[in-house]
């Protein structure tokens, strides 16, 4: 099982995390191209760029949302504060990147550690009692809206157990084992799910700002479409 688990910290996580940057790269150039092509092409090309930073914000902090669903949407909130803040500051982890790649960065205190730990174990199973308890949000749910609050809560629970447990070494190699691959899993995942708002959420307002600004022949090229061009509107 330790030869495992090498594999799991090793050529595993690397292909999983390149994946992951490659991915994210393409989501962003691609997105980034299309709003350029867009505003190329726009009849009107005055963008309130004000507003949209200002709706930026409240999306990438919607505390105003928390009115509608408030249980629901606290928790959405607390598990992503959860899921950034714990991996980056967690000591172990930032141990190992000093030790791959010679750069560190302040940890959080350990009993905080496992607080934000906890709380986002917890956080994920709200957001999957909310998802399959309420009618409307289980018609609209995808797959990957059940199944991914899952995978992300097993790297949590399993880095848990393993720095509370005593465990003889295979058995904490297995646990380790879980935790690391569950990581690289969603390491892989990030790119092709609904994840890659990592990098896309703050370009969500933009985009959709910048779709209503139809290039300027749109409405001729709508009324040819639909054999309309001499029907009054």
């Amino acid at each position: 099982m330790e030869q495992w688990l090498e594999w799991a910290r090793g050529p595993a996580f690397k292909f999983a995390f390149v994946l992951m940057v490659l991915g994210l790269i393409r989501h962003l150039v691609l997105t980034v191209a299309g709003i350029v092509q867009a505003l190329y092409r726009a009849g009107d090309k005055k963008i309130p760029y004000k507003m949209v930073f200002h709706s930026t914000l409240l999306w990438l902090f919607p505390f105003k949302k928390l009115n509608n669903r408030p249980w629901y949407s606290i928790a959405s909130v607390v598990f992503h504060v959860g899921l950034i803040l714990t991996p980056i500051f967690l000591l172990p982890h930032i141990e190992l990147w000093k030790r791959g790649l010679g750069i560190s960065w302040p940890s959080i205190p350990h009993l905080l550690a496992d607080i934000l730990t906890l709380i986002t174990i917890a956080a994920a199973i709200g957001l999957l009692a909310g998802r399959l308890g309420n009618r409307e949000s289980r018609r609209i749910s995808r797959a990957q809206d059940i199944l991914l609050p899952v995978i992300i809560a097993i790297p949590f629970v399993t880095g848990f157990l393993a720095m509370h447990s005593v465990w003889d070494p295979t058995a904490y190699n297995a646990v380790m084992f879980i935790h690391v691959m569950g990581a690289n899993v969603i390491f892989a995942l990030i790119p092709f799910t609904k994840l890659g708002h990592i990098v896309l959420l703050p370009t969500t307002q933009l985009v959709s700002e910048v779709g209503w600004h139809f290039p300027a022949e749109s409405g001729r090229d709508v009324t040819i479409a639909l054999k309309k061009e001499n029907v009054p509107i």
